[in-house]
């Protein structure tokens, strides 16, 4: 299975995939990444994995679907299977939705429904995660649709919200669990286990 992956800043997230494909833990391959943002660290690591990277933004690409078209021409050229949104900032346009319908999928830093939506990403989750006073939290992976973290649910896990936690300290105990349960997930998907739709 070919993944392309999309991420906009560390790409932890997109390196935890990379790192379980060459482990033999995912049955697929990461053949190409796309951000919008050319001075993301998710960039650096794709050029240090040897991994095919493009910079496709707004900014550059003004019009909205000629940004699409050379998106899916990157998706066409590589093959690709399944689409993970690990840690972008953006919203896919329509025409990669329809023709990746069901295959693309995000990771959330909580437990969907709950603290998704526009604006709740990051640090904002988990700020809103402590602020309510749940007692636990947790990662939502996704299929991705029209609107944001609204797509059918795959998988979720559970991390407890601890005394004292702070949404730094809650971010870095969701963040390694997150690393562990996308191998886990995207290994489901790969041996289809998952379906594809």
């Amino acid at each position: 299975m070919n993944i392309t992956v999309f991420a906009s800043h560390g790409g932890s997230d997109m390196q935890a995939i990379i790192d379980g494909c060459k482990a033999g833990k995912i049955n697929a391959k990461v053949v190409a990444m796309i951000t919008n943002n050319i001075d993301s660290m998710a960039y650096e690591r794709a050029g240090k994995e040897k991994i095919d990277r493009y910079c496709l933004n707004h900014k550059d690409i003004s019009d909205a679907e000629e940004l699409e078209r050379r998106m899916l021409e990157v998706l066409d050229s590589h093959h690709t299977d399944l689409i993970f949104l690990a840690g972008y900032m953006r919203k896919l346009g329509d025409s990669i939705l329809h023709q990746y319908q069901n295959r693309v999928f995000n990771i959330h830093p909580a437990l969907l429904p709950k603290y998704g939506g526009k604006g709740m990403y990051g640090i904002h989750v988990h700020e809103a995660v402590i602020a309510a006073g749940e007692k636990v939290s947790g990662v939502t992976i996704h299929r991705v649709n029209e609107q944001y973290d609204s797509g059918d649910i795959v998988a979720q896990t559970e991390v407890p919200v601890i005394n004292g936690d702070t949404a730094e300290t809650l971010a870095a105990r969701v963040l390694k669990r997150e690393h562990e349960f996308l191998v886990e997930v995207i290994s489901d998907v790969a041996d289809g286990k998952i379906a594809l739709g």
